[in-house]
C-alpha cells in the first residue's frame, strides 16, 4: 500500500474508466493476488456441494462408513483451507482499496496545491470538498472488482462445468442466466450514471451554498437578505432530495434484481433438478449438489449486479477527479501577452500598473484608496500577478518575469486569508524556520502582544483551523503577524486593519511602517490612521488614479476623497437614511477587537456606502 512519501505516480486523464485502470495498474502484483484468491475462495465453496453429494452417494446411501469419514474428512479441510483463503482474500482487498485512496487522495491534494491560487478561480470550493469527502470512498470501494468481481466470474463458469457433468439441461439454464440479468440490469446501470452524475452537481452546487451561508451570514442578517437567501437554500435542497430519490429509485430496482434474480435461478434450477431425480436420472446426492452449487452462485450473482452498481458510481464519481486533474495554473513566464521571458529586476524598482495609473516607489509606503473594494483589488492582483496583467516591474512586464520569482520577492497578503491548524508559531511561521526574535518583532509590528500573552501556552497555544478560536480583529492581525515575518522585498496588504478597533489599529499603523522601513509596502485602506503614515496615497475612482499626494493634502484638495476616509462630524458626508435601524440587530458580531465598532476601516466603508 502506497505510503505517506510515496509519489503517487501520474493519473490517466482520458476519462473516468481510464483513471480506474491505473489505479489497478498501480499495484497489478496485489490486484493479481486479489484476483487469485476471490477465485479460489469462491471456487472453494463451490468444490462443498461437490464433496457433500460424494459423500451421500459414496458413504451415506450404500451404508459405507470409511468412506463417508473420508468425504466427511475432505469436506472440513477444504472448509478449513477456504477460511484461511478468505481472510487472505479481505486483507489484500482491504490494502487494494486503501491504495486507491490514499493514492487518489495524494493526487487531488498534490494537483490542488500545484494550482494554488488558480483553484478557486476554476473551480468552487464545495467540488473539491465533495471529491474528498464523498469521491475518493467511492472510487476505492469499487476496485472490488478485481478480487470478488474476478471470482464471480470464474465461480460462474466452474460450477457451469459442474452441471454439465450432471445435467446439460442444467448447465445451459445457469449459462443463459447471466444474458437474462445483463438485459435486466444493463439500461439500469446507464440511467444510474446519468442520475448519479446530476446528483453530484447539484449537490456540489448546494455545498458551495452552505459554505457562502456560513461565511456571509453576519453580512446576509445585516442587509435584511437570510430570509430570501434561506427560501433560495430550501428550494435547492428540495431539488436535492428529489433528485435523490431519483437516484435511490433506480439503485433499489438494481439491487432487488441482485437478490430476486439468482433466488428465481435457484427455484428454477431446484425445481428442474428435482424432476430429474424423480425420473431416476439424477442420484439423491446429485440433487443435493445441484441445490448446493445454485445456492452458492446467489453471491456471486447478487455481487455481480451490485458491481454494475458501485462501478456506475465510481466512473461518474472519476470523472469528476478527472475534471479536477485537467485544470492547469497560469503558465509560470507568462499569462497569454507576454513576450518572451525576463529576470526581475535585481534592485528595489517601480511597480506600475498602467490600467489603473498606480505607480508604486520603491522602499516607500504606499495607500490605495477606493470606494469599491473590488476595484482596489483588481489592481493588487495586476500587482501581485494573481491573474492577467499588463504591470510592470522595473520595465519589465510582470508577466514575462518567471512566477517563482514573483511569488518570493511580491506577497499579496489578503485579510481573508486562510489560516491552517497549529501552535501559533506554526500558524505565522509556515514553511520558514524564524528565530523567536524574528516572531517577537513581527508579534510587536502586528500589536498582536495581548493575543500571544492572552493565549495559556504563549506561542506555543493551539490554533484551530481558520483561526476560529480567535476572534475577528484577533485573526488579521495573526496574518498580519504572518505577512510581516515573511519580510518580503514588497508587501501588497489587503485591508490590513479593517476589523480593529481604533486603539488597536493607531498601533499597527505606527508600527507597520517603522517594521517595514526600506521595504516597499502597499496597503488598500479607507482608515485617516493608517494614510496618516502613507508617504503616497492614491485614490481612484472607477478604477483609475484620480488624485495622488500625502492624505492631508488629499483631505483638503479632493472632495470625494474626504467624504470617503474622513472621520470627524465636520467633514463626513450625511446620512442618506437617517432613519434606518442602527441597533443590534442590524449589527451582528462585527468580529472586531472592541466593542466600540467595527474599526475605522469598516467604518469609512459604511460612509462610502
Amino acid at each position: 500500500m502506497i505510503d505517506a512519501y510515496e509519489d503517487p505516480g501520474t493519473p490517466d486523464r482520458r476519462g473516468g474508466w481510464a483513471y480506474l485502470a491505473w489505479l489497478v495498474r498501480c499495484q497489478p502484483w496485489r490486484a493479481l493476488a486479489g484476483a487469485v484468491l476471490a477465485s479460489v475462495w469462491m471456487v472453494l465453496l463451490a468444490v462443498a456441494p461437490y464433496l457433500l453429494s460424494k459423500a451421500v452417494d459414496d458413504g451415506l446411501e450404500p451404508g459405507d462408513t470409511a468412506a463417508l469419514a473420508g468425504w466427511t474428512a475432505a469436506l472440513f479441510a477444504v472448509g478449513a483451507l477456504n477460511a484461511w483463503v478468505s481472510i487472505m482474500r479481505h486483507r489484500t482487498m482491504t490494502r487494494v482499496r486503501m491504495d486507491a485512496y490514499f493514492r487518489t487522495t495524494k493526487v487531488v491534494v498534490r494537483h490542488t496545491t500545484r494550482l494554488g491560487a488558480e483553484l478557486p478561480r476554476q473551480v468552487g470550493a464545495a467540488e473539491v470538498v465533495t471529491i474528498g469527502v464523498s469521491d475518493v470512498h467511492t472510487i476505492a470501494g469499487a476496485l472490488t472488482v478485481i478480487g470478488p468481481g474476478v471470482g464471480s466470474v470464474v465461480v460462474y463458469v466452474f460450477v457451469a462445468g459442474l452441471l454439465l457433468s450432471v445435467s446439460p439441461l442444467l448447465a445451459a439454464v445457469v449459462l443463459l442466466g447471466m444474458p437474462v440479468v445483463a438485459v435486466l440490469v444493463g439500461p439500469l446501470m446507464s440511467r444510474l450514471q446519468g442520475t448519479e452524475a446530476e446528483y453530484r452537481e447539484r449537490q456540489g452546487v448546494l455545498t458551495a451554498r452552505i459554505g457562502d451561508l456560513a461565511g456571509g451570514l453576519r453580512v446576509l442578517n445585516g442587509l435584511g437578505g437570510k430570509e430570501l437567501f434561506a427560501a433560495s437554500f430550501d428550494r435547492d435542497s428540495q431539488r436535492l432530495r428529489a433528485q435523490g430519490y431519483r437516484v435511490g429509485a433506480v439503485t433499489s430496482w438494481m439491487q432487488a434484481l441482485g437478490m430476486g434474480l439468482p433466488t428465481l435461478f435457484l427455484a428454477v434450477v431446484t425445481w428442474l433438478a428435482a424432476r430429474l431425480a424423480a425420473q431416476g436420472d439424477m442420484t439423491v446426492g446429485e440433487l443435493v449438489s445441484v441445490y448446493g452449487y445454485v445456492a452458492v452462485l446467489i453471491g456471486p450473482v447478487a455481487f455481480l449486479v451490485d458491481m454494475g452498481y458501485q462501478l456506475s458510481r465510481a466512473v461518474v464519481a472519476a470523472r469528476r477527479v478527472v475534471r479536477l486533474l485537467r485544470l492547469e495554473p497560469a503558465p509560470d513566464t507568462g499569462t497569454g501577452t507576454a513576450t518572451g521571458v525576463a529576470d526581475a529586476p535585481i534592485e528595489p524598482s517601480v511597480l506600475h500598473d498602467p490600467v489603473s495609473g498606480v505607480r508604486v516607489a520603491p522602499g516607500r509606503l504606499t495607500a490605495l484608496v477606493g470606494a469599491r473594494h473590488a476595484e482596489v483589488t483588481a489592481v493588487v492582483d495586476r500587482l501581485g500577478r494573481y491573474g492577467p496583467t499588463e504591470a510592470n516591474w522595473g520595465g519589465v512586464r510582470l508577466d514575462a518575469v518567471p512566477l517563482d520569482q514573483v511569488r518570493d520577492r511580491i506577497l499579496v497578503a489578503d485579510n481573508e486569508a486562510d489560516l491552517f491548524a497549529g501552535s501559533l508559531r506554526e500558524v505565522v511561521g509556515g514553511r520558514r524556520t524564524a528565530s523567536s526574535a524574528d516572531v517577537g518583532r513581527a508579534v510587536w509590528a502586528a500589536a498582536a502582544d495581548d493575543i500571544v500573552q492572552g493565549l495559556p501556552e504563549g506561542l506555543e497555544s493551539a490554533v484551530t483551523a481558520q483561526g476560529r478560536s480567535l476572534s475577528g480583529g484577533q485573526r488579521q492581525r495573526v496574518r498580519l503577524v504572518r505577512a510581516l515575518l515573511a519580510d518580503p522585498g514588497t508587501l501588497l496588504a489587503v485591508e490590513p486593519t479593517s476589523a480593529l478597533d481604533a486603539h488597536t489599529e493607531a498601533a499597527v499603523a505606527q508600527r507597520l511602517r517603522a517594521a517595514r522601513t526600506g521595504r516597499t509596502t502597499v496597503v488598500t485602506t479607507t482608515s485617516p490612521l493608517l494614510l496618516a503614515q502613507a508617504d503616497t496615497v492614491h485614490y481612484l475612482v472607477d478604477g483609475k488614479v484620480t488624485a495622488t499626494g500625502h492624505h492631508h493634502d488629499l483631505l483638503e484638495r479632493e472632495p470625494g476623497y474626504r467624504a470617503l476616509v474622513a472621520r470627524d462630524t465636520d467633514d463626513t458626508v450625511p446620512d442618506p437614511d437617517p432613519d434606518r435601524n442602527t441597533g443590534d440587530d442590524m449589527s451582528g458580531d462585527t468580529g472586531t477587537d472592541s466593542d466600540t465598532g467595527a474599526g475605522a476601516g469598516a467604518g469609512a466603508e459604511e460612509v462610502a456606502r
